[in-house]
């Protein structure tokens, strides 16, 4: 069976009171609003931390589930959601637990996620069964980097110390193969450098884009 994600109560602090913020300011916002233009009906969005992504759902949104499994953050994104634009309901739960019916959503949402799961492959699972057949995901990811030299920083990052202090992170996940292992179509996406360094930063490297769920399930 697949793991279920540990509680990081010191990240989830950390993150909601320096590395969230951080993020704001060196202008990840662009990419939220990417991330959720044009959407419609109802959406699933998977780890939302502090719901910094509600505000820019579009009113074709007609309801957001939003799952996030850390007390501290959840509790931010239920503040949040009191301010946002549509409907969103805040729970707990995991990427590889989504309590959910098969079938109900018609896109989800992944940021920064895809990286800290335990298991990548029974989360991507879990958001294809959630979906509806030819459903939409939406994906703000770290990557594996193209370049050799930044890919040696990703791996000497991911096998030390980066997931501890990050939540369990990994920079280096080669997330496009995840994608298409789990039976999605990608439909367009492009790379990413953010924040844009002088120097192989490991978390630089990320992928924006859209894929579809299979049409048909075995």
């Amino acid at each position: 069976m697949p793991q279920r994600m540990k509680s990081r109560p010191i990240f989830a602090r950390f993150y909601a009171g320096l590395a969230g913020p951080g993020l704001e300011r060196a202008g990840v916002s662009r990419y939220r609003h990417r991330l959720t233009e044009k959407l419609v009906g109802e959406v699933l969005e998977v780890g939302a931390g502090p719901g910094a992504s509600f505000e820019f759902y579009p009113s074709t949104v007609t309801r957001l589930v939003a799952i996030e499994p850390e007390p501290l953050l959840r509790r931010r994104a239920e503040q949040a959601a009191v301010a946002a634009p549509i409907r969103v309901e805040v729970i707990a739960g995991d990427a590889e637990y989504i309590v959910a019916e098969d079938d109900l959503f018609d896109a989800v949402v992944t940021s920064l996620v895809l990286c800290s799961v335990p298991d990548q492959a029974a989360a991507l699972a879990e958001v294809s069964r959630v979906l509806k057949p030819g459903g939409v995901l939406r994906f703000f990811e770290h990557v594996r980097s193209e370049s050799a030299r930044t890919r040696r920083v990703q791996r000497a990052a991911d096998a030390t110390v980066w997931p501890l202090l990050n939540g369990g992170c990994h920079t280096g996940r080669d997330t496009l193969r995840a994608l298409t292992d789990a039976g999605f179509e990608l439909t367009e996406y492009e790379r990413v450098r953010f924040p844009d360094m002088p120097f192989p930063f490991p978390a630089s490297e990320h992928i924006l884009g859209t894929a579809t769920a299979p049409e048909r399930r075995p």
